[in-house]
């Protein structure tokens, strides 16, 4: 019998498995991606009374794979905040899903374990772009104004590592980047000690800087988008971009557009952060859309669809 993690490669992905391992600690064969790879479950090999856990990637995207390894008798725990569609009924399904706009899989994963490592889950919830959830729950915690500073420009920039159109874009693979997390129990013993972070936080202001002077495509109080070229800065700024223009814009949606190459366009979807629904059903209206109910994405729009798109953003929102 074998263990299998199964982990989207961005802040929430990360930040789930590690709490998980501090408390269940094992050995496990890794598996993840870009943030955007979510399709995870068809790199995973695995047998009768294997054991894999899932974590922050869609059930619906994954759903034949996850029904082939029910079939054969695989063990599955499965922990996610994106749309689902029908959840089968298994007993060897183990499934935590919660859609709620104010939930990440950190979360989810901090209620299952009943707070063991919250500073971690804080981390997740900030990566996610759910400020005010991760300072609710950070509450019991009693960190300084400062602290919390900290915990959320690491959660951003682990989240900002994910993102990319293959794992040359990134500083880190996921993989490594975890591991590297892995040792410490506490977050600000990662930020003042580990190598990794400051090639992250030097990486994220650099690209951010060069993100904030394009002028947008289209702009209005209730809409913006922004289109990026294909370049490995913009393809590893876009997400965490438009989580940005959402805190400084907060009744505004936003998309930010990055050209891939390849005709067509990387897509990220926030949602106004007054009214977090919609970006989800938005994104699933065009080929390899999805994501959840405040933030969403397209893994390739047509140039074709540009206006299609922009028309169909223009009356979500």
């Amino acid at each position: 019998m074998k263990f299998i993690d199964v982990f989207n490669g961005d802040a929430d992905g990360i930040c789930s498995l590690h709490q998980l391992r501090l408390t269940q600690p094992l050995v496990s064969t890794l598996v993840t991606g870009v943030k955007r790879d979510i399709a995870l479950l068809k790199k995973v090999e695995a047998d009768r009374d294997d054991t894999i856990t899932v974590l922050d990637i869609s059930l619906d995207k994954n759903r034949d794979e996850l029904k082939q390894f029910l079939e054969q008798g695989t063990n599955i725990i499965y922990f996610d905040h994106h749309f689902s569609g029908e959840i089968p009924d298994d007993d060897r399904l183990e499934a935590y899903i919660n859609t709620d706009a104010n939930m990440c899989t950190s979360l989810l994963v901090n209620q299952y374990l009943k707070g063991k490592h919250l500073a971690w889950a804080v981390t997740g919830a900030y990566g996610d772009n759910l400020f005010d959830s991760a300072e609710t729950v950070a509450k019991p915690l009693n960190l300084s104004a400062q602290e919390l500073e900290q915990l959320k420009l690491l959660g951003t920039c682990l989240n900002y590592n994910g993102y990319g159109a293959s794992l040359g874009d990134l500083f880190f693979n996921p993989e490594e980047l975890y591991n590297r997390i892995k040792p410490y129990t506490d977050p600000f013993d990662f930020i003042n000690n580990d190598p990794a972070y400051p090639v992250l936080v030097n990486g994220y202001h650099e690209d951010i800087a060069n993100a904030e002077a394009l002028e947008p495509e289209y702009a209005t109080d209730r809409h913006a988008i922004i289109i990026l070229e294909n370049e490995k800065w913009a393809r590893r700024v876009g997400g965490v971009f438009a989580n940005q223009l959402a805190q400084e814009n907060p009744g505004r949606a936003h998309a930010m557009l990055t050209k891939n190459g390849k005709g067509g366009y990387l897509v990220s979807v926030r949602a106004p952060l007054t009214n977090k629904i919609g970006a989800d059903e938005l994104c699933r209206q065009f080929h390899s859309g999805g994501g959840r109910k405040a933030a969403a994405g397209i893994n390739h729009l047509h140039e074709a669809e540009f206006q299609q798109f922009k028309d169909a953003f223009l009356a979500a929102f």
